[in-house]
């Protein structure tokens, strides 16, 4: 921008009329070898070392070059809604292709929209440092005869994340929140002094995943960690804490002129301001203490809740203990019956052996009768009982 105006103030200043030159005593060539000679050259001299610089200056600006991907930050993922831009007041008849030209020097272009009916549009560029730049550079320059007004567009996307425990961190926050769609950042908000408030943002790259994790941690309850604390999410706030409102953008009505008619100045005491403006501050106080007090009966049930937390966390694990405890003394009482079981199979498994052993023993022995019946049927009989127990043993 300082270029441009530099640009425009050179070319003005050419295309206006330049005095004519007259002879002058000071202006009169002055012998060499007069004593006035050295001191017009001291004189000179200054101006010309200040011309050799501006030329020096003016050829490191025309080599200088930046290179894009110096303006983004590592890890920093690009073409997000937090580089989107609002373009206000253009001009009705603007091409497309000038509207990129506008932008061009600011690297890629990932979205182009143009609304000539009402003469704004939005552009999207790589990375938050380069929207920054082009901001600060375009926010109120000509274009046809029209200053136009640049400035980030509002995210529609991002939501509020508050009720965090300490232990949350970005990129738990994101894992948590990527269930629903892709994000584009997670942020833990903390203090001064780097310890976390219990509010984070998120940023979705979509309505529809933003709107789709709105209603699934409204209906049900997020947990981000073991301690059952569920994440509380609400719709983002946008605040312009950067360009605020100034007096350009604030329409003069009546009731503007009627408010601007005095300067700030303290109100006097005694005076009719002074009366209202302190029933003001008494108000303002009284705002003040009731939401501290709020705040404290707040804080009192969130310890209280805690406590309570506690100690139902030490009842329900004596209690996990108490059931694990039942079950393994079923798995026993369990275990022990299959082992009776099994033991009884095997008896009566010995049982049938015994049982088989014994009966083909004695069908052996009755065999063995009847051959001996056959060979001697009259003479000696010998006792196979006495001779199969000594085999036996």
């Amino acid at each position: 921008m300082a270029n441009r105006n530099m640009q425009q103030a050179t070319m003005q200043s050419s295309n206006s009329p330049q005095p004519e030159r007259t002879d002058s005593p000071a202006q009169s060539p002055v012998n060499k070898d007069s004593p006035a000679a050295p001191q017009q050259q001291q004189r000179q001299s200054p101006a010309a070392e200040g011309a050799e610089e501006g030329e020096g200056v003016e050829e490191g600006r025309a080599e200088m070059t930046l290179d894009i991907t110096s303006f983004r930050k590592p890890g920093e993922k690009t073409f997000t809604q937090r580089s989107r831009l609002y373009i206000g007041n253009l001009p009705l008849d603007v091409p497309e292709e000038e509207f990129k030209h506008i932008f061009a020097k600011y690297g890629n272009i990932s979205e182009v929209f143009i609304n000539r009916d009402r003469g704004f549009g939005f552009v999207r560029l790589e990375t938050r440092m380069l929207a920054e730049i082009a901001v600060a550079e375009l926010d109120g320059t000509v274009l046809k005869n029209r200053p136009i007004r640049v400035s980030f567009a509002t995210h529609t996307a991002a939501l509020t994340v508050r009720n965090l425990l300490p232990a949350v961190t970005n990129e738990l926050l994101e894992e948590a929140f990527s269930q629903f769609g892709p994000v584009e950042r997670a942020v833990v908000v903390t203090d001064d002094r780097g310890r976390p408030t219990g509010r984070a943002i998120v940023e979705f790259a979509n309505k529809m995943a933003a709107r789709k994790a709105l209603e699934c941690c409204t209906e049900g309850a997020l947990l981000l960690t073991t301690t059952p604390c569920p994440a509380i999410v609400e719709p983002s706030e946008h605040f312009d804490d950067q360009d605020g409102q100034p007096e350009k953008s604030l329409q003069k009505s009546a009731a503007y002129y009627k408010e601007r008619e005095q300067m700030p100045h303290f109100a006097q005491p005694g005076t009719f301001e002074f009366e209202y403006s302190s029933r003001w501050k008494a108000l303002h106080e009284m705002e003040k203490q009731q939401r501290d007090q709020v705040d404290k009966n707040i804080k009192e049930a969130k310890e209280k809740l805690e406590a309570e937390l506690e100690a139902a966390k030490h009842e329900h694990q004596l209690m996990l203990m108490r059931q694990d405890l039942m079950r393994r003394q079923e798995e026993l009482r369990r275990l022990e019956e299959l082992r009776n079981q099994e033991l009884q199979r095997r008896k009566q498994i010995e049982m049938r052996h015994e049982d088989e052993r014994r009966r083909r023993e004695e069908e052996m022995m009755r065999h063995r009768e009847q051959e001996d019946l056959r060979r001697h049927p009259d003479g000696f009989k010998p006792n196979y009982n006495v001779r199969l127990v000594s085999c036996l043993q």
